[in-house]
């Protein structure tokens, strides 16, 4: 295990050959203006590289030791001086070939980061609005992914109704604990590995809105804790209200009520045991 030790060619099983003994990441940086469109961070790889001359993504190969996130970010630091604190990574596309796998980090940028080639592998670093990435020459494997890639580039809130999850879940005598069941419920949330229709990895930005006798949930990594002052179901219409126009808002309750109130803002629901299940998993 050692720096660089995934630099090397191999074949995968369709017998294309790839650069990264361990396979490859890059990463997909998106910014989205006032008006909602997204704007990706684009490389023009130098002439003399592996399909030189087409725009992509910065990239390259993973050492053994690094997951998808770490390889990416790495890659996008030595190669676009852009740093991973700038950053909040929104999931994982894995492009997988069969013995290789291309791993896209699609992560959320607050602002146009000033971008440009920081070694010899590309000539241009840019901010690409989403309409014109098209009509550039692109790396054939950015180009294969890219339909499949940039639905999931709008960044999303999964918000949790942790009264009704915590009821649903129905744990021996959680009535007379609710707040250690609100704080076993955030503990676990917050140590799951989502599950995605797309994405290998989801990484929604998730807010669990506690009430009653669960306010005091203490605050838990990755989770923004919202305590009502009054009613949760307010609460959680007002965390749906603040969202950004162009982001998706995934509601989790049963709540019929709730779901017809949160729906006319645009959000979508869906009931605790989707979530349960995955904790039982």
């Amino acid at each position: 295990m050692a720096a660089k030790d995934g630099d090397g060619w191999t074949q995968c099983e369709r017998g294309h050959r790839h650069w990264g003994l361990h396979g490859a990441s890059g990463l997909l940086a998106v910014h989205h203006d006032e008006h909602g469109v997204p704007h990706v961070l684009m490389q023009k790889r130098v002439w003399w590289s592996h399909h030189g001359g087409t725009w992509g993504l910065p990239g390259g190969a993973r050492d053994s030791h690094e997951d998808a996130v770490m390889s990416a970010l790495r890659e996008a630091h030595e190669e676009a001086s852009v740093r991973g604190d700038e950053l909040r990574v929104q999931g994982v596309y894995l492009d997988d070939h069969g013995g290789w796998a291309f791993a896209t980090v699609i992560a959320e940028s607050a602002e146009l980061l000033a971008a440009a080639p920081a070694n010899n592998e590309s000539t241009e670093l840019r901010w690409v609005p989403l309409p014109e990435v098209k009509a550039r020459k692109l790396h054939p494997g950015f180009a294969e992914s890219w339909d499949r890639i940039q639905p999931e580039l709008t960044p999303e809130t999964l918000v949790l109704d942790v009264a009704n999850i915590i009821g649903a879940r129905a744990e021996h005598g959680w009535w007379r604990d609710r707040l250690g069941a609100a704080t076993r419920l955030l503990t676990d949330v917050a140590g799951l590995r989502l599950a995605h229709s797309v994405l290998a990895q989801w990484y929604p930005r998730i807010v669990a809105v506690v009430e009653g006798a669960a306010k005091s949930a203490p605050a838990v990594p990755g989770i923004q804790v919202v305590a009502a002052t009054g009613s949760g179901d307010d609460a959680i219409v007002d965390v749906v209200r603040q969202a950004r126009p162009w982001e998706r808002v995934l509601v989790v309750t049963a709540d019929r009520g709730l779901k017809e109130r949160v729906s006319k803002l645009g959000a979508t629901t869906v009931g605790p045991k989707w979530l349960l299940s995955q904790l039982d998993d």
